[in-house]
Parts: structure tokens; C-alpha cells; sequence
């Protein structure tokens, strides 16, 4: 189902801003990876390449969302990203893992926890795998 214009145009502008944020946060990851290492489960093998990787996957999701040929993937697949990276957002609550020797509290580790369904479902949202729960009126 087409969406209506307002809603086209609040994808366009949610979607530029996810792959803004993606972008950013894969830039980080390749250039300044000993935030990313610090928060990385003991379990990861190779956790410098799988930090490198990460971040140019992000990179990768966050051009593909730009690319309507490719769009939908990098929505999947920035989906699946989110979803892989979830414990490592864990393991920095739970473990009270310090970067550059500070740790952050529950006001940001809760908040951070809670939303990732809604990062997923954004990148699905942006991507245009789902229009869920909008649809068009009458319909």
C-alpha cells in the first residue's frame, strides 16, 4: 500500500536521519574502535575485526538505505545489524563497562536497552519492508 505524502516525506527525513546516525557510528567504529572494543562480550572471537566490521557494515546500511535499488536490504540488513549488536549494548549495562574510564549510569543504559526493538524496526520502517502500523486512511 502507498503511503500518503506526509508520511512519504517524514520516511524520507527519518530515513536520512538513520543512515546519518549509521554513518556516524561506522565512521566511529573503523577510525576509533577502543569504545566499541571495551564493550564487546568476552565470547566475540577477533574483536578488533569484528569492531572494523560492524562499522563498515553500518557504513555499508547506511548508503544502501540512500539507494532505492538497494534500500530494502540495507533496511534488512541494518535490522539484523541491530539485533547482533544487542549484547554488547548488554554486556556495557550489565558488566558496568567503563570507557575512557567513566562508566554511564541506568538513565542511559535502560533507555538504550529498551528502544532497540524501535531501531530495528526503524531501519525496517526506512527501508520500506514495513509499513507497520501506518497504512493509508480508508484502508
Amino acid at each position: 500500500m502507498p503511503l500518503g505524502k506526509r508520511q512519504n516525506g517524514a520516511r524520507t527525513a527519518l530515513r536520512w536521519l538513520l543512515a546519518l546516525a549509521y554513518g556516524y557510528a561506522g565512521w566511529l567504529h573503523v577510525v576509533r574502535p577502543a569504545p566499541f572494543l571495551a564493550i564487546t562480550p568476552p565470547w566475540v572471537p577477533e574483536p578488533a575485526l569484528v569492531v572494523a566490521a560492524t562499522g563498515i557494515a553500518e557504513i555499508a546500511g547506511a548508503i544502501g538505505l540512500m539507494i532505492p535499488a538497494t534500500r530494502k536490504a540495507a533496511g534488512w540488513g541494518l535490522a539484523a545489524y541491530a539485533l547482533c549488536v544487542w549484547p554488547a549494548n548488554m554486556h556495557h549495562a550489565f558488566a558496568n563497562v567503563a570507557i575512557d574510564g567513566e562508566t554511564l549510569s541506568w538513565w542511559y543504559h535502560g533507555p538504550r536497552l529498551v528502544l532497540q526493538p524501535l531501531i530495528i524496526w526503524w531501519a525496517l520502517w526506512a527501508g520500506g519492508v514495513t509499513n507497520w502500523p501506518f497504512r493509508e486512511r480508508g484502508k
